[in-house]
C-alpha cells in the first residue's frame, strides 16, 4: 500500500469515526441511541465497508466514542464497540450489496442484546429471556436503520462522482 493510500484510508476512517459519533449523539437527543429500542442514525454507516473497507476501523472508533455515554458502562463500551468492529470487517467481505445489512444486524442482535440483558438482570435465570428480548428489539432497530438509510447510502454514493472515485476497483461491479 502506498503512503498516499494509507493516508487516504486513515482520513476516510477518521471522518467515518467522527460522523458515527456525532450521529449517535444526535440520535441520543431523541432517546434513540441507547437502550433496548435503538434507532441510531449512525448505524446506517455500518454498511459502508461494503464500498469502502477502510471505514471498518473508523466505525469501531466512532462506536467506542459514542458508547462512552452508554448507560450500560464499560461492558457496552467494550462489547458494543467490538460488535461494530466484527460487523464492519464482515461487511467488508460481503460480495452482494443487498446483504450488507446482515452483519450489523446479526452482530448487534447477539452481542448488544446480551450486553443490555446482562446489565438488566446479571447472571441470573432471567438472562436468556432478557437477552432474547433485547436482542430482538435492538435487531429490529438495526434492521430498520441499515435497510432504510444504509441502502440509500449504498445505492446513492456510487452515483456521486466524488465517492465513485474513492470506491476500490471491483466494488462498483457489486454495488
Amino acid at each position: 500500500m502506498s503512503t498516499r493510500n494509507a493516508v487516504h484510508d486513515l482520513t476516510l476512517a477518521a471522518m467515518v469515526a467522527a460522523l458515527y459519533a456525532v450521529l449517535s449523539y444526535f440520535s441520543n437527543i431523541f432517546g434513540l441511541a441507547y437502550g433496548p429500542i435503538q434507532f441510531r442514525f449512525s448505524e446506517a454507516l455500518c454498511v459502508l465497508p461494503f464500498l469502502f473497507p477502510a471505514t471498518a476501523p473508523g466505525l469501531f472508533v466512532g462506536c467506542l466514542i459514542a458508547n462512552l455515554l452508554s448507560p450500560y458502562g464499560v461492558m457496552d463500551i467494550v462489547v458494543g464497540s467490538l460488535a461494530t468492529l466484527i460487523a464492519a470487517v464482515w461487511t467488508g467481505k460481503i460480495r452482494r450489496w443487498w446483504l450488507a445489512w446482515l452483519p450489523p444486524v446479526v452482530c448487534n442482535t447477539v452481542l448488544v442484546g446480551f450486553t443490555i440483558g446482562f446489565a438488566q438482570v446479571g447472571l441470573t435465570a432471567a438472562l436468556p429471556a432478557a437477552w432474547i428480548y433485547n436482542g430482538l428489539t435492538v435487531g429490529i432497530g438495526e434492521l430498520g436503520v441499515c435497510l432504510a438509510l444504509g441502502t440509500i447510502l449504498l445505492r446513492v454514493m456510487p452515483q456521486i462522482k466524488f465517492f465513485r472515485a474513492l470506491i476500490p476497483e471491483g466494488r462498483l461491479t457489486h454495488a
